[in-house]
């Protein structure tokens, strides 16, 4: 052994500990905290205008219900109370002004319009009972109100169109559980073991066959967690058209797979034993496989984004500033999120982005679910808004935002419903490595700015967002999830669906889902125009005796709202775009094209009674003329009344031109659900995302997206580790902080 050999195994010992002491250190020092650096001024006259779009704050909701209760001269009783044959105020919204209106106040200086609440009223308590609507203002001091009913559409709207209150619904289970069962006590007791609390209800809609009706089936369910996939067999039709309660009746009874006259005839043939009843096993309060309680115990911790320096966004009052975007957001009663004056580097490129309409259509062999066409927004779909849960239904870091709306027992409603939060899709907005001639690597991160809302409707749960990206496209998608629908296992029932569990049919259904978008692009006057692809046969000029097959673009200008209304399974051009009155440095007329990512099916056969109800969903795409008096492609009073149904959209399409004119876009995208036993205890929003996009196509002289200040690029001659040249680089030293994370709350459960 050489002498020294000793010394330098020693020295290079000492050195390795004095190397692993210096990162233990290290690793156990607290990381600085996460500074957030100076936001881009925004201009205040923005944030303020945009207030003429917000929703009503609680102080204006309470002043508009007063002034009601003192100027109407008829008693109002509060809805949540409320019998059909009382006065109530059923709802309180905004009421967003006339376009041209707003416009003159944003563009060009004029006025600010008068704010305004939209009132609706159930006048039970009438010789003639019927709902009326009542604009009223000016805000935030009520001092005038104006029946607008006949204005909006047409005439008067007849009382049983309304939508059920909450007071309803539990009226008509009171009458079933107080009434209805006491006639069939052996029945129920023997076969359910029923004692008036183990049981839940599900209401089907429309309720009938014809206008005035108000018949509706009750699916009976165990009442456990997630009971709409625990029905036990039983459904009764309640007539309940009456507006005295005492007249109210059951019309039907339906009990594994046979019809009875009530509940006193069902009663006499289970006592006779002349039913084959299937006892269903009483499931735990917590649903068993239903619940959807986690299987396992937590483990390592899911990836979390932050942001490393602060939001990139800002929010001030309904107006929301990111890069180049800027946009109203808000938060309709009926029809949920939406947004308005969305613009891009400062040039409006939307007035109105906004969802309409959510339908589902069921099928099964049971009464309660083979009668069932729901249109959420009856129900509101944000007056469902739920209440967003942090890390979950948004990202941790996410700005939350609360949303108030007016509920049934005349008070504000409060609940976190909204969250905006910017999100790394963590793939590149475009990129290129180049090996060929010059070496280099160029890309930008696809970070987009989500707006997202999310409405529990039933059994469904919906999550809206709308997605900016920087180079200058919009996306409108939904998400479905939620529990699957059910119904009693018998009979054919499998035609009808998949069994999920032991007595449960997954029951099928389809989603239509509609979207106004009213596109400004490059002022409000835009046409229609169709670009798309043919092949044309050529000989090879080098080569004449060779034939090319050469795709060639195919261009046409949409002139009438015939033209332009594309029926569901129709070829739609590949390319369509609104087009503005200007020019790009090209030559091309500036355009923001549509592009719609959907997988819908026949909505229900025009030749149904209540298709005209629902005629939005028979075009994939229709574009219009904008009109005042079309503001939505449906209405709330549809759902109970399909049959003459309050709005219809296929009478917005009567071949009006459509060139240089203000046009609205109203897209349907839709899918099929098939329950399935993967769809126990929840359907998963994997696969069930459907939506549009809205992409400039010729707006920009060049993609907008190359001035982002997350670009990088780099050549084989630099040195990429610098940060002066590659931002990516600097990472470990910019982003090496620790995010701060507000304390986890949740008030979902106060207003429940």
């Amino acid at each position: 052994m050489h002498p020294k050999l000793p010394y330098v195994l020693l020295a290079g010992a000492g050195v390795m500990v004095f190397i692993l002491s210096c990162v233990l250190l290290s690793r156990g020092k607290r990381s600085a905290s996460c500074e957030s650096q100076p936001h881009i001024a925004e201009k205040s006259g923005l944030a303020s205008q945009s207030l003429v779009f917000a929703d009503l704050s609680p102080e204006e909701m309470v002043r508009v219900v007063r002034y009601l209760q003192g100027s109407l001269g008829v008693q109002l009783v509060d809805a949540s109370r409320a019998k059909p044959s009382d006065n109530c105020i059923a709802s309180v919204d905004v009421h967003i002004p006339a376009k041209a209106e707003v416009l003159r106040f944003l563009d060009a200086g004029g006025p600010r319009p008068s704010r305004e609440a939209l009132a609706v009223l159930y006048f039970g308590n009438q010789a003639e009972p019927n709902i009326t609507e009542y604009v009223v203002g000016p805000l935030p001091v009520p001092g005038y109100h104006r029946d607008v009913t006949v204005r909006k559409y047409g005439g008067k709207l007849p009382y049983h169109r309304r939508a059920m209150l909450h007071s309803e619904y539990e009226q008509v289970a009171a009458f079933l559980k107080t009434m209805a069962f006491a006639a069939a006590p052996t029945f129920l007791k023997e076969v359910f073991e029923y004692d008036s609390t183990k049981i839940a209800f599900q209401t089907s809609a429309p309720r009938g066959f014809r206008s005035g009706d108000r018949k509706s089936w009750f699916i009976v369910f165990q009442n456990v967690s997630g009971f709409f996939l625990h029905p036990v067999g039983l459904e009764v039709l309640v007539d309940h058209s009456s507006l005295d309660i005492s007249q109210w009746a059951v019309s039907r009874v339906f009990y594994n797979g046979q019809y009875y006259r009530d509940m006193v005839q069902l009663e006499s043939t289970y006592v006779q034993g002349r039913i084959r009843v299937e006892k269903v096993r009483k499931a735990p309060q917590d649903g068993d496989f239903s619940s959807v309680k986690p299987r396992a115990s937590p483990a390592a911790l899911f990836p979390l984004q932050y942001e490393p320096q602060g939001p990139r966004y800002s929010i001030r009052n309904n107006h929301v500033l990111f890069q180049a975007w800027s946009f109203a957001f808000g938060m309709s009663l009926n029809t949920g999120l939406r947004l308005f004056d969305i613009r891009h580097k400062g040039e409006r490129v939307a007035y109105e982005i906004s969802v309409q309409e959510a339908l589902s259509v069921y099928g099964s062999n049971s009464p309660g679910g083979m009668s069932t066409r729901y249109m959420d927004g009856s129900f509101g779909i944000g007056r469902y808004a739920s209440p967003l849960v942090r890390g979950v239904d948004c990202p941790y870091s996410a700005t939350y935002v609360d949303t108030y709306s007016w509920s049934e027992n005349l008070k504000p409603s409060k609940k976190a419903s909204l969250c905006i939060f910017e999100q790394n899709l963590g793939s590149p907005l475009r990129r290129h490595y180049s090996n060929l001639q010059s070496l280099y690597y160029g890309g930008l991160v696809n970070s987009a700015l989500v707006v997202r809302s999310i409405a529990t409707v039933g059994n469904h749960d919906y999550v809206w967002d709308f997605i900016f990206y920087q180079n200058g496209a919009i996306e409108g998608k939904v998400q479905a999830t939620g529990y699957a629908s059910s119904s009693f296992l018998h009979g054919d029932g499998l035609r009808y669906g998949n069994r999920v569990w032991e007595h449960t049919l997954g029951t099928i259904r389809t989603h239509s889902i509609n979207y106004k978008v009213d596109l400004d692009v490059g002022g409000v006057k835009n046409s229609l125009v169709a670009h798309d692809m043919a092949f044309e046969m050529t000989r090879a000029p080098w080569s004449p005796e060779q034939q090319i097959e050469r795709p060639r673009l195919t261009k046409k200008v949409l002139d009438t709202e015939d033209q332009a209304a594309f029926r569901l399974h129709s070829k739609m051009p590949r390319y369509i775009y609104f087009a503005a009155n200007s020019k790009n440095k090209w030559g091309h007329q500036r355009g923001y094209r549509i592009q719609i990512t959907s997988f819908a099916g026949d909505h229900i056969p025009e030749a149904s009674s209540m298709e005209r109800a629902i005629s939005w969903a028979r075009y994939q795409l229709a574009v219009t003329r904008r009109k005042e008096e079309e503001p939505t492609s449906t209405s709330i009073y549809n759902q109970n009344d399909p049959w003459t149904p309050t709005v219809v959209f296929a009478d917005f399409i009567n071949n009006e031109t459509i060139t240089n004119e203000d046009l609205v876009a109203w897209i349907t995208a839709g899918f099929l659900h098939i329950p399935h036993s993967e769809d126990i205890p929840n359907t998963v929003t994997v696969g069930n995302s459907v939506g549009f996009l809205l992409r400039p196509y010729n707006f920009y002289d060049l993609d907008p997206s190359i001035f982002s200040h997350d670009g990088v690029f780099f050549t084989s001659e630099q040195d990429f580790t610098r940060c002066d040249i590659n931002p990516v680089a600097c990472l470990p030293q910019t982003a090496s902080c620790l995010p701060h994370f507000p304390p986890f709350t949740f008030d979902g459960f106060q207003n429940s």
